[in-house]
């Protein structure tokens, strides 16, 4: 057995991971076009609309609205769908915030489901049971580009005549027994912060999947202070409130670039994740995230679990010394479920106010979601870039083999 690196052996990686340029000439003679424009307006220039008019060719869509960032496209997607004082959102306990803004800012009550033990993602048994008379949406969250199981989902919504919101921040490209995730439920909102398979900085797409042209418009209002910004002319009669969230040319004119890049990038993080999976079967105490064969998987990140019961070492103590072994990583995603911060123990969303909590009978009690707070005490976090190359995935798997085989716990 091999002395890990964290008891004076060798470590297993020694070099750089390999790195890569994101942006280049394709997008400096896009934002040169763009101020030539002079204009930087989305509604004036042609960046923001050549953009969408690319991303909807990629995904088979007639209509799309661009957004200042993912946060703000799921919020347009609530508005579109809706959603208003006192509804009910059911979503996932372990996301990033941007999920949950849009829903209190349209003073409504998220509600937590459950999770999927392998996947991460929404367990559609939980989703039936959370379902009351006030709910009006849920939004599935495609964590780490791995697809939630979308066809039950799609009959829980349509059985109770509610609205399904895919969160595809952390999955462009990925498919869902050949569909692409985003185009299978009512809205599919996507981000494009430094963060994800592609960056314009910041910003966002919603992908209106009924190609009604009234779903659409009513969209891209609400992204625009419910200005009716269409066409040659602009009504500005607004009914209803809602937030100023437009995409600008700059973040188009980059949108433009980077989507010629997406084919590539997805391409190479699903192999490479697709060969973490198979290199780390059978590691004893090491459960690899399932990825069903219908199914593609694009990776943001990787994300495994520990069988704590099947290692004498701590998920701290494994974290360490795999990163002794030239290997990052991070243990879970959240610190904890998004249930168990202080904005829903406290039931306070503004300051001063338990508005819109109050008379809510929703639970944020510990234990709601055990699968999910189970995921974020065992969960190990290792980076995956488009860069990387083989021998790094390789590098990866062998340390993780090391460091499992070291801390593995005898039969006898």
């Amino acid at each position: 057995m091999e002395t890990l690196a964290i008891h004076g052996g060798a470590p297993v990686k020694t070099g750089p991971f390999g790195t890569g340029k994101r942006f280049g000439d394709e997008e400096a003679a896009q934002l040169l076009e763009a101020l030539e424009q002079n204009t930087l307006f989305y509604h004036f220039g042609s960046k923001v609309k050549q953009f969408l008019a690319d991303f909807n060719a990629m995904y088979g869509r007639e209509y799309s609205v661009a957004t200042s960032s993912g946060t703000a496209a799921l919020h347009v997607a609530l508005g579109a769908a809706g959603v208003s004082v006192g509804d009910e959102v059911i979503t996932s306990p372990i996301t990033d915030q941007g999920t949950l803004i849009g829903i209190l800012y349209q003073n409504a009550i998220p509600v937590f489901a459950d999770l999927e033990p392998h996947t991460y993602n929404l367990d559609p048994a939980s989703v039936a049971a959370r379902i009351t008379p006030r709910t009006k949406a849920i939004i599935v969250v495609h964590l780490a580009g791995y697809p939630c199981d979308m066809d039950p989902i799609m009959e829980i919504a349509k059985k109770h005549g509610i609205k399904v919101i895919e969160d595809c921040a952390q999955a462009y490209l990925t498919r869902y027994k050949g569909r692409l995730t985003g185009t299978i439920g009512d809205y599919g909102c996507f981000s494009t912060n430094d963060f994800k398979h592609i960056s314009t900085g910041d910003g966002g797409m919603v992908l209106i999947n009924s190609g009604a042209r009234e779903d659409y418009e009513t969209a891209h209002a609400f992204a625009d202070k419910n200005y009716r910004r269409l066409g040659t002319t602009v009504d500005r009669g607004t009914s209803y409130i809602a937030p100023n969230y437009r995409m600008t040319e700059l973040q188009g004119a980059v949108g433009i670039a980077q989507l010629k890049k997406l084919p590539w990038i997805c391409e190479r993080r699903q192999r490479y994740g697709d060969r973490l999976n198979e290199g780390l079967q059978g590691i004893q105490g090491v459960i690899p995230p399932q990825v069903d064969p219908e199914h593609d998987c694009t990776y943001w990140f990787y994300m495994l679990r520990l069988d704590l019961d099947q290692l004498t070492c701590s998920r701290a103590e494994f974290c360490s010394a795999l990163e002794a072994e030239g290997i990052p990583n991070r243990a879970g995603y959240i610190p904890q479920v998004c249930y168990m911060q202080p904005l829903f123990q406290n039931r306070q969303a503004y300051p001063g106010s338990h508005f819109p909590f109050d008379g809510s009978s929703v639970s944020y009690k510990p234990g709601l979601c055990p699968v999910a707070e189970e995921i974020l005490v065992t969960a190990v976090q290792i980076p995956l870039n488009e860069f990387y190359s083989l021998e790094d995935i390789e590098d990866i798997i062998h340390a993780v083999a090391k460091v499992g085989a070291c801390y593995a716990k005898s039969d006898e």
